[in-house]
């Protein structure tokens, strides 16, 4: 059964990009998940994934960007679950590559943080916060968990200019904490979330979570008002056992005709209708209707004649 976060995946690989965006995309696909290999006295940059969706992804940006093919291998772990896993791997024009994306220079060596031109620009921010979310992101399905969208980071640096990136453009509240052997920049409100699958175009996706999560909290609501209902009916029931109590006592030890004309004419009436609320005997009582108060002042008359007689 696939999962919803790979469902927003698979979306996201098939949207059509401009070439400007597709290097912000880009950007963060290689900034998270590449990794430099010397190969033969080459280097090369590598990128593995066991998301056939992806590893295409990252072969048309790189091509749609720079025309330029990368060396796309196919091979099957044996270890875990002999999984088919896809390494895309870039050699022709890496340094330039790299230079241009802001990854690495001559000069700076690794960049870990977002460039400054996709920090200042709203567009490639959303390009950048989509190659980012298929690089290192995942989000439970609102219908059956908590809510909750994260991104994982390798640098403190990047992970704060991720929440750079959706706080200062989209104001999204993202949070940000450090995990185990990186940081996570995270959303825990359902709106956010939704809106943040709509910034980086999963627009499919983002109209299943808002219909799950309209569900979801339809179920809650409605869970939450027949618990109420339930509460209070147990609470009637029991507030009325104990008027029953005190007038069946009253009526075994004194005799009901002896009470005041009101208390008895409410007493009589408890006795035949155990079954209704203060509210509903307010409307009902043969002398009324009289207030919800007035009802509730008969009965606490009536509880402390009981009470006499208890302790007699």
């Amino acid at each position: 059964m696939t999962s919803y976060a790979a469902k927003v995946k698979k979306e996201l690989t098939s949207l059509t990009v401009h070439p400007a965006h597709a290097k912000a995309e880009l950007s963060a696909f290689l900034r998270m998940n590449g990794v430099l290999h010397l190969h033969d006295g080459q280097i090369s940059l590598d990128i593995t994934t066991e998301n056939p969706a992806i590893a295409r992804r990252i072969f048309s940006l790189i091509k749609l960007a720079y025309q330029v093919e990368p060396l796309l291998i196919v091979s099957r772990k044996m270890k875990l679950k002999k999984n088919i896993q896809f390494l895309v791997r870039l050699q022709e024009r890496l340094p330039e590559i790299l230079n241009d994306l802001s990854i690495w220079t001559e000069d700076e060596g690794v960049i870990t943080g977002v460039p400054k031109q996709i920090k200042e620009s709203q567009t490639l921010a959303m390009s950048y916060l989509r190659g980012a979310f298929l690089a290192g992101g995942s989000v439970n399905n609102p219908e059956t968990s908590r809510y909750h969208l994260e991104i994982y980071s390798l640098y403190e640096d990047h992970n704060a200019d991720l929440a750079y990136l959706m706080d200062h453009h989209f104001g999204l509240n993202a949070k940000t904490t450090k995990r185990r052997s990186g940081y996570i920049v995270y959303l825990k409100e359902a709106e956010k979330i939704g809106d943040f699958l709509h910034i980086i175009g999963a627009v499919n996706a983002m109209l299943a979570f808002e219909d799950l999560r309209i569900m979801r909290d339809m179920r809650n609501s409605v869970n939450r008002l027949v618990n109420c209902d339930t509460a209070n009916l147990k609470k009637t029931a029991t507030a009325a056992a104990r008027q029953v109590q005190d007038i069946q006592l009253i009526a075994e030890q004194t005799g009901l005709d002896k009470l005041p004309p009101k208390l008895e004419v409410l007493a009589r009436f408890r006795l035949d209708h155990p079954e209704l609320s203060l509210k509903e005997l307010a409307a009902q009582v043969p002398d009324g209707p009289i207030s919800k108060s007035g009802v509730n002042h008969r009965f606490k008359k009536l509880h402390d004649l009981a009470q006499e007689l208890r302790k007699q």
